[in-house]
């Protein structure tokens, strides 16, 4: 049997204490100013809540125009994508910033522009990432997964898509 023998004693007093406590990475939430963000924005902040994580809304816009300046976390199109899931944040009460993602302009196969938001992700320091489960195009949960898997990382969240629900009653309706 083997035994550990200490080579000082332990000290309490607190300038020796170090923290031993791992960052809190925020948790991102893939926002294309869709109906399935809703979902995705409340499992992302039902995640961050549990971990004590920041949130970080990453706003999916359209390729850029050519000669276009790029856009800015704080511009008029992020403000506008978010729109819808800013009343769930401020109401949730958790600390949140955006960001922004821009949709490559060329083709970069598959799994392109999956890998791209993956990067921007984990640039903003992001262990975890809320995806809809359809969609935008080549962002879906699948194709971020997939790319995921190959990259390593981060671990990737399948948000569930918004029911529908007719605008119309059905009894109204036939």
């Amino acid at each position: 049997m083997s035994c550990l023998h200490l080579t000082s004693p332990p000290t309490t007093d607190a300038g020796s204490v170090q923290r031993r406590s791992r960052p809190r990475t925020a948790v991102a939430a893939v926002v294309a100013d869709r109906l399935d963000d809703c979902p995705v924005v409340d499992l992302a902040i039902r995640l961050a809540a549990a971990r004590g994580a920041p949130l970080l809304l990453i706003a999916v816009l359209p390729p850029p125009q050519p000669h276009a300046a790029p856009p800015r976390p704080d511009g008029a199109a992020v403000r506008a994508v978010l729109g819808r899931v800013m009343p769930r944040v401020v109401r949730a009460g958790i600390a949140h910033r955006p960001a922004v993602f821009v949709r490559p302009a060329g083709r970069g196969g598959r799994l392109g522009a999956a890998k791209g938001l993956l990067d921007a992700a984990v640039g903003h320091g992001c262990s975890s990432l809320v995806v809809s489960r359809s969609g935008p195009a080549e962002l879906d949960a699948g194709a971020v997964m997939e790319a995921a898997a190959i990259r390593g990382g981060p671990l990737v969240h399948a948000a569930p898509t918004a029911r529908w629900v007719p605008l119309v009653p059905a009894s109204i309706a036939t």
